[in-house]
C-alpha cells in the first residue's frame, strides 16, 4: 500500500499541534518550516485534515491551526482517510475472466480470491489503523526522541511563537 508524503506531513503536524498548549496555534507556515516542508503543499494537508474536522483554524493575528479534539479520540485511520481518501487500496479489475480463456461473467460468482486476499489484508490494516490514537503516536514519538531534539525544539519554538506577539 502506497500512501502520499503528506500522510506523512499531516501525522506529523498533528503530532506536533498535539504537544502544544491548548490555547496554542501554529500557522501553516511555522509547522512547513519546523518540519522543513514546502508551504503549500502542507497547506492542502491541512485543509483536508480541517474538512475532516481533525484540525480546526482559528483566525487573527495568533492563528494558525489547532487539534479539533484530544488527541486520544483522533485515529490514524481518520488521518488516512481524511488524506488519501476512504475508497478501497486493492482494485480487482477481473482480469481473470479476459483472454482466450475466459468465459462468461456468470460463471464467477464471487470475486477472485486475490481480491479477498487483499481486502481481508486491508480491512485488518484499518482495523489497526481505528484502535491506534494520535495520543497514542504522541507517546512513541516523545519516547524516541532525543532530549537534545527536545530541548532545541522548545527554544526554536519559543523564539518563533513570540515573533507573533
Amino acid at each position: 500500500m502506497k500512501h502520499s508524503e503528506g500522510l506523512e506531513w499531516a501525522i506529523h503536524s498533528c503530532s506536533l499541534l498535539a504537544m502544544m498548549p491548548p490555547e496554542t496555534q501554529l500557522p501553516t507556515r511555522l509547522l512547513a518550516e519546523f518540519f522543513e516542508l514546502p508551504e503549500p503543499y502542507l497547506a492542502k494537508q491541512m485543509q483536508k485534515l480541517s474538512l475532516a474536522g481533525i484540525v480546526e483554524t482559528r483566525r487573527g493575528p495568533r492563528g494558525g491551526y489547532a487539534l479539533a479534539r484530544k488527541p486520544e479520540d483522533i485515529t490514524l485511520l481518520q488521518m488516512v482517510e481524511a488524506i488519501d481518501g476512504t475508497d478501497r487500496h486493492f482494485v480487482c479489475t477481473e482480469i481473470r475472466r479476459c483472454g482466450p480463456t475466459g468465459v462468461d461473467a456468470k460463471n464467477y460468482p464471487r470475486p477472485c480470491g486475490i481480491a479477498r486476499s487483499m481486502w481481508r489484508a486491508e480491512a485488518a490494516w484499518r482495523k489497526e489503523l481505528a484502535a491506534t490514537s494520535l495520543a497514542d503516536i504522541q507517546q512513541l514519538g516523545m519516547a524516541e526522541t532525543p532530549p537534545e531534539q527536545t530541548a532545541k525544539a522548545i527554544t526554536w519554538f519559543q523564539a518563533n511563537l513570540s515573533q507573533g506577539e
